[in-house]
């Protein structure tokens, strides 16, 4: 069916990707990714979204927590901590490895879309692999008064601030990265994977560009609901979503998308939203959403592709 776009966070993400996996050739599959939570960690540039992307992509994902490496340990971070540094950010050492690697590509003049590109061979990742930018885009939470870096909201404080608004630092100036606005002009299908709508997706849809490809495609765009129920599969979505005084539904997933959105999979016991999303002009369709195993994923991959 030509190629597959899909702009994705972390994951939530990285779980419907694998199911595509397996029912579009990888080559056919290109990965628009969030590096809004790219951060420095001693020294490192560590991107958060990507990796788990990769590492999922790659089979070697620590299923249990849905980011890491499989049987990873922690000596460095427990030698870290006996040297008095923080070690907040759980990086282990097969994942730290990869951090190396990076920031040695980065170093040697290689950009971010570069550097990943390589990690993913090295990975045997053959799918594509794009950062929405190559230049620096940072997501910031406000909360009462005090801005907090991503990770600093994410990880360290538990996602237990109140959200009062979320910037996206440099993305005025930010540009695609190169193949990314060509992989959205020519799609055939794209997909706005459940992903945190905040954190997640509008750092990619704040990148200039990125949002006005969405509405000028001729590619049909579906997105998957993040929120069932009223609550996030996975996250802080629907506390951000109260905080921000908005409805934590998939009716307000949608009004998020409603510029570009053609269609939106919403769980089955979200059924009671159909017509309110289809007075925006969306199609629904209904599904189970929840991926507890690679057969879910499959199984909602195959819905994705089927939308009309």
């Amino acid at each position: 069916m030509g190629h597959v776009v899909a702009l994705a966070g972390g994951v939530g993400a990285a779980r419907l990707l694998r199911g595509f996996l397996q029912v579009v050739p990888p080559e056919d599959l290109v990965i628009v990714g969030n590096v809004g939570d790219d951060f420095e960690f001693h020294g490192l540039h560590v991107s958060p979204d990507l990796d788990i992307v990769m590492y999922t992509l790659a089979g070697v994902v620590d299923d249990a927590k849905g980011w890491g490496i499989a049987g990873d340990t922690f000596n460095s971070l427990r030698m870290l901590a006996g040297l008095g540094f923080e070690t907040w950010f759980k990086l282990g050492d097969g994942d730290l490895a990869v951090q190396v690697v990076r920031n040695g590509l980065l170093k040697s003049g290689l950009s971010l879309s570069e550097a990943v590109a390589k990690l993913c061979r090295m990975f045997s990742v053959r799918a594509r692999l794009l950062p929405v930018s190559d230049d620096r885009v940072r997501t910031v939470i406000l909360s009462g008064g005090v801005r907090l870096g991503f990770q600093e909201y994410f990880v360290k404080r538990g996602a237990t601030d109140e959200v009062a608004g979320v910037l996206f630092e440099g993305c005025e100036s930010a540009k695609p990265a190169p193949g990314v606005l060509e992989a959205i002009e020519t799609a055939k299908r794209i997909v706005v994977c459940p992903s945190n709508p905040f954190l997640s997706v509008n750092p990619i849809l704040s990148v200039p560009g990125v949002r006005d490809g969405l509405k000028r495609t001729s590619a049909r765009v579906v997105g998957v609901s993040p929120i069932v129920g009223g609550k996030a599969v996975k996250g802080p979505a629907a506390d951000i979503m109260s905080d921000l005084g908005l409805e934590a539904s998939a009716y307000s997933v949608a009004k998020l998308y409603e510029d570009f959105l053609d269609h939106l999979i919403i769980d089955d016991a979200d059924a009671g939203l159909r017509e309110r999303i289809e007075s925006l002009g969306i199609g629904v369709t209904v599904a189970d959403t929840i991926m507890r195993s690679v057969q879910d994923a499959v199984s909602l991959a195959s819905t994705v592709l089927d939308a009309r």
